[in-house]
């Protein structure tokens, strides 16, 4: 009899507790006019930062083309990887721009059609050293930016640009523009650094 009666006690108790704990919580939650409902926000997927914030004006600070392009330069031999921004394990088109422009602490958006609206364009004769070039993708009939590079050359000589590609190059590469593969797929020429404009 005493042992049931300590069980019927312990039972009572474990409930009284639980029905506190459930008290609070709801006060606490309606107290600060909080629903336990899942609001719509919360259900919607978690938004990457570059495509949550799309930029238009890249502050390249003082960093200099020479510098960028230098850089951009070393990396020539790094595989190819769609996706990633790890020169160890590969760089894709817009990986390599990401990566040296962070190389500098400069902030640019991570894949390419984000760069289409970057800055101004200028003129493609008037490309120079460390603006970037873009391109369609592989189907030049889709006039979306699917490709991007470094211009790696300056005014006078024939037009170059860094880049990783995924063609028979495989990785990261300087590239002659002077070709109907590059030509075809052209979209425009970009100027992030304001000192190019002043030369």
């Amino acid at each position: 009899m005493q042992i049931y009666g300590r069980t019927n006690s312990e039972l009572w108790y474990k409930i009284f507790f639980w029905m506190y704990v459930v008290a609070y919580l709801l006060f606490w939650i309606f107290a600060r006019g909080k629903s336990p409902q899942i609001s719509q926000a919360q259900l919607q997927p978690t938004i990457p930062p570059y495509q949550a914030e799309h930029i238009t004006k890249i502050q390249t600070g003082k960093t200099t083309p020479d510098e960028l392009v230098n850089f951009a330069c070393s990396m020539v031999g790094t595989p190819y990887k769609f996706g990633s921004t790890d020169p160890a394990e590969g760089l894709d088109c817009s990986g390599f721009v990401t990566y040296v422009f962070n190389h500098f602490n400069i902030t640019v958006p991570r894949v390419s059609t984000d760069f289409t609206l970057v800055q101004h364009a200028v003129p493609l004769q008037d490309a120079k050293l460390g603006d970037l070039i873009l391109f369609t993708g592989t189907d030049s009939t889709d006039r979306v930016v699917g490709h991007m590079g470094i211009i790696s050359s300056t005014p006078g000589e024939p037009l170059r640009f860094m880049h990783s590609t995924s063609g028979k190059e495989d990785g990261v590469v300087e590239t002659d523009f002077a070709n109907i593969y590059y030509e075809s797929r052209f979209v425009k020429v970009v100027r992030v650094f304001p000192q190019n404009d002043w030369k």
